[in-house]
């Protein structure tokens, strides 16, 4: 029994480990978003049934599986962590949205989000500034990007939720920033 728990902590304290330090790895914080915030976000995003919603860094998944049960939509996981990824799945099994949902280990900077109707990001602002050409360069017109605490520093939003701090972005991105948003209000 002792030799049990030993191998049972051990494997524990692995996983930990891993779902830390893989992203840490790739410069990316490893943070949970409340359910009700990322309803706000779906929400200001006018997530739509059947849409394709993309989740750069979908750690556990909550926000695949709000996107499919409640929004009805089609949603991918972009995930570095292979316990995260494991996670996801889990979650979405759990929920009964398997079907609805995919989640895919691979870097979100080497990713193809060309099929994402929407995307939802909560990175900070050094991957905002990265993620600029990428998501400017394969999203199709009328595309949706949400994000959660960081705006992008060339784009003007198209929707902001002072309150929750989130940002919209439609394709093509206008020039601009926060403050002409602002201004224009």
């Amino acid at each position: 029994m002792d030799v049990f728990l030993l191998i049972l902590s051990l494997i524990v304290l692995i996983l930990g480990w891993t779902w830390m330090l893989v992203p840490a790895f790739y410069g990316l914080p490893s943070l949970h978003t409340r359910r009700g915030r990322i309803r706000k976000a779906l929400q200001l995003a006018e997530l739509k049934p059947d849409e394709v919603l993309y989740d750069l860094g979908a750690g556990d998944g909550r926000v695949l599986v709000i996107a499919a049960k409640e929004f009805e939509a089609q949603a991918v996981g972009i995930e570095v962590g292979p316990v995260q990824c494991a996670a996801a799945w889990v979650n979405a099994l759990a929920n009964g949205v398997r079907p609805k949902v995919r989640v895919k280990r691979d870097d979100f900077f080497k990713a193809d989000l060309s099929a994402a109707d929407v995307v939802f990001i909560y990175a900070t602002s050094r991957q905002a500034v990265r993620l600029e050409k990428q998501l400017a360069a394969q999203l199709r017109p009328g595309a949706r990007v949400v994000t959660i605490s960081f705006d992008f520093p060339h784009w003007e939003p198209a929707g902001f939720d002072q309150g929750e701090l989130i940002f919209l972005y439609k394709m093509p991105p206008q020039p601009g920033d926060l403050t002409s948003f602002l201004s224009r209000r």
